[in-house]
């Protein structure tokens, strides 16, 4: 049985070996996972998560080059604006972010109530 397209293989060794995330990050993950396969603004999740874009967008290189997030360039809808770059989870991120906010329950993550994100 190989994987396909549709295949989501999950190394769940990442989970016992990952650190405590900042809250910054899990401001981030929990405006994330609340759509998971949406692709999303860099713009749009600032201000979800209230986080500058000095802070996020160095977080989301970061969770890009560990495979927990992908980019694209989205061209933009109104003529004459420049393509912009979209972010969403990758299924093992989506996987990692649901494991990092429930073992951080009862911990404020800006932008979002507690227990809200998980």
């Amino acid at each position: 049985m190989g994987l396909t397209l549709f295949s989501t293989y999950v190394d769940f060794d990442l989970m016992t070996q990952a650190r405590k995330f900042s809250d910054q990050t899990l401001a981030l993950l929990a405006a994330l996972i609340d759509q998971p396969r949406k692709w999303r603004h860099g713009y749009d999740l600032s201000k979800d998560t209230g986080l500058k874009s000095g802070t996020l967008y160095p977080i989301m290189m970061r969770l890009g080059d560990r495979g927990f997030l992908e980019s694209k360039w989205e061209d933009s809808a109104k003529p004459g604006r420049p393509p912009r770059h979209v972010y969403r989870l990758t299924a093992t991120g989506s996987v990692l972010a649901r494991a990092q906010l429930r073992s951080n329950q009862g911990v404020p993550v800006p932008g979002h109530p507690v227990g809200s994100a998980a």
